[in-house]
Order: structure tokens, then C-alpha cells, then sequence
């Protein structure tokens, strides 16, 4: 499998009067189709990775490619565009404007594309929709949902654009663990269909879906354990 997510001595310093060091000289490989999970202690530089990944932050120092792509000096025009084409993101708030039905959530990747909305993607929207099992709920807004069905919209969302990679922090942080189980065997079958997928997570039976768990330590790779293939 090629590559999909490389990264290579990569340092994320943050100025809060002195220098804090983040991420420091990381060197990663992720293969087309994996299915990782990012966990550690707070402060060990996992969401920073996760953001830097999704090219929502940036490098101090360092590269990281997406494909053949160095994006890790693009401006902020090139990273948007970089995430609104290729990226899909699952947040564990979930991240759904209130004023917009199931369907319009979905939509607003393409919004970002600068794509017009027509009959063929709200067809596209409806169809994720009903594969997330929200086929009774397609008018319904945010607060008429209960947790795991705002997450299925947000899981809806993250595929709209047919993405490369799919990032998702703590992505069953809100939910009980039924409803977690529900998600998380979501994310297993988008993952067989072929999506690669990231996920930060702090729950290590949430982190044994994955198919390997990367450890972080102050800004290290502590460990890297494949679980499956």
C-alpha cells in the first residue's frame, strides 16, 4: 500500500513567553486504507498532530505530505482547499449548525468546494443520510436529535466530499457505550470500504477498533502496535 499520510521531522513549538515544544523531530508513516488510533496523556501533542493532519494547523519545522503533496508550506487559501477536497472531519461535539436540517449539515463540505447545490448532491446528502440510518430524519435539526444520531450526521458529512483520509477527535467522546459501539462499528465499515482513517482517542477500547495504536509522549512516538490488519 503507498503511502497516504507521511510526515518527517516534524516540531510544533508553541511561544508562551518561552518556547514549549509540542511535537519534536516525529517521524510517521501511515498507508493508504489504515485505520490508526492517536492516544496519549494530555499535553502529549496528539490533538496538535491530529490538527497539523487536517491542515488546521501548522509545522514549526518539518514536513508533511498528503500523497505526493508537501502541504506543509502551502497558505491558508491552498490548505483550505486541501481540506475541503480531500479531508472529512468527525469532532466530538459533533460540530452541527442548529438553523440546518440533517441534509443541509451534510451539504456544507460542498458548500466549502464552492460546488452548487442542485437535485444530484442533495440526492448525494439524502443517500448518506440513509446509510447512517437517518432516513426518518432528514428535516429534523440538531437539538431534535439525541447524541449518536448527530453523530451519524457528522459521520454523513465527513464522506460527502468522498475524502482521502477521515480524522476524527474522540469521535465517541459524548456518547454511552452502545451508542459508541454503534459508531465505532460505522467507522470499522467505512474503513473496510477503503477510507483511511485517524482518530485520537483516550479510551482503549474505543483505540482497539483501530487496526494500529500509535502512543504519544511529550511530543514522541512512545509506541507503535499494529492490532489488525
Amino acid at each position: 500500500m503507498p503511502n497516504i499520510v507521511r510526515v518527517v521531522d516534524l516540531c510544533k513549538n508553541y511561544y508562551l513567553g518561552d518556547v514549549l515544544p509540542v511535537l519534536r523531530d516525529l517521524q510517521l508513516e501511515i498507508d493508504e486504507g489504515d485505520f490508526v488510533a492517536l492516544m496519549g496523556p494530555s499535553g502529549s501533542g496528539k490533538s496538535t498532530l491530529l490538527n497539523i493532519l487536517g491542515c488546521l494547523d501548522r509545522p514549526t519545522s518539518g514536513s508533511y505530505f498528503l500523497g505526493e503533496v508537501d502541504v506543509s508550506e502551502m497558505d491558508d487559501d491552498a490548505l483550505s482547499d486541501v481540506r475541503s477536497r480531500y479531508l472529512g472531519f468527525i469532532f466530538q461535539s459533533y460540530n452541527l449548525l442548529p438553523q440546518y436540517t440533517v441534509v443541509e449539515n451534510i451539504e456544507i463540505p460542498l458548500l466549502y468546494q464552492g460546488l452548487e447545490l442542485n437535485d444530484l448532491t442533495r440526492a448525494r446528502c439524502v443517500e448518506l443520510a440513509e446509510m447512517v440510518g437517518l432516513a426518518e430524519r432528514l428535516d429534523h435539526r440538531p437539538f431534535q436529535l439525541s447524541g449518536g444520531q448527530q453523530q451519524r450526521v457528522a459521520i454523513a458529512r465527513s464522506l460527502v466530499n468522498d475524502p482521502h483520509v477521515i480524522l476524527a477527535d474522540e469521535p465517541t467522546g459524548n456518547l454511552d457505550s452502545r451508542t459508541s459501539d454503534e459508531i465505532m462499528q460505522m467507522l470499522t465499515d467505512m474503513n473496510n470500504a477503503g477510507k483511511t482513517i485517524i482518530m485520537v482517542t483516550h479510551e482503549n477500547d474505543i483505540a482497539a477498533w483501530a487496526r494500529r495504536v500509535i502512543r504519544l509522549r511529550d511530543g514522541v512516538i512512545e509506541s507503535d502496535v499494529r492490532n489488525r490488519q
